[in-house]
């Protein structure tokens, strides 16, 4: 009725159970990236408001035009240098994280293809038994549409080898013959 067995066949859930695991683990690592990425991100919004307040409190006590801009200009190098260290800190973050999925997909990868190509030989196996069973099948039934005529032909063949050798006729019903008597009984 269904092209599928209901029953979930061992190489298939270990082929899952194998797929599932380095997905979590997939998906953990990027987590743990992700987690880190936004640590880092708070990290330089912090820095980035205490400088703005520092220069906001000297900006408000400045005195003069020169001062503010000597304020001003004494803070832009400090935060350009927070960017920076940002930018390589991202970067580093990014090379650990392809270092961590090229390590947790060569750990994953002789398991899952192990499960993969027993759940490929399972599967020939099995469409293999489907196609032979479907062959059998199929010959069977042009064996059966093929017998009434052979049948019938032995039969024909039977009863004019009995007729012409002299040797007693197979007992037919008064249907079979279409009504006719045996020559014995019109005879007599």
């Amino acid at each position: 009725m269904y092209p599928f067995p209901q029953a979930v066949s061992p190489a298939i859930k270990s082929h899952l159970d194998a797929q599932a695991t380095y997905l979590n683990d997939v998906a953990r690592s990027m987590f743990h990236s992700f987690q880190q990425v936004c640590d880092l991100n708070i990290q330089l919004m912090q820095a980035m408001l205490e400088e703005s307040a520092q220069a906001g409190k000297q900006l408000l006590a400045a005195d003069g035009q020169t001062e503010v801009l000597g304020a001003a200009a004494a803070r832009a190098q400090p935060a350009t240098d927070k960017l920076r260290a940002w930018q390589q800190h991202l970067s580093r973050l990014a090379a650990d994280t392809q270092v961590e999925l090229a390590r947790v997909t060569e750990q994953h990868a002789q398991n899952t293809a192990r499960t993969a190509r027993a759940l490929a030989d399972e599967v020939a196996r099995t469409t293999s038994e489907q196609a032979e069973r479907g062959m059998r099948t199929q010959q069977e039934t042009m064996r059966r549409v093929a017998d009434p005529f052979a049948h019938a032909a032995e039969a024909s063949a039977a009863q004019a080898a009995h007729i012409w050798t002299g040797g007693p006729q197979p007992m037919q019903s008064a249907a079979q013959q279409g009504g006719a008597q045996p020559a014995s009984a019109q005879h007599g």
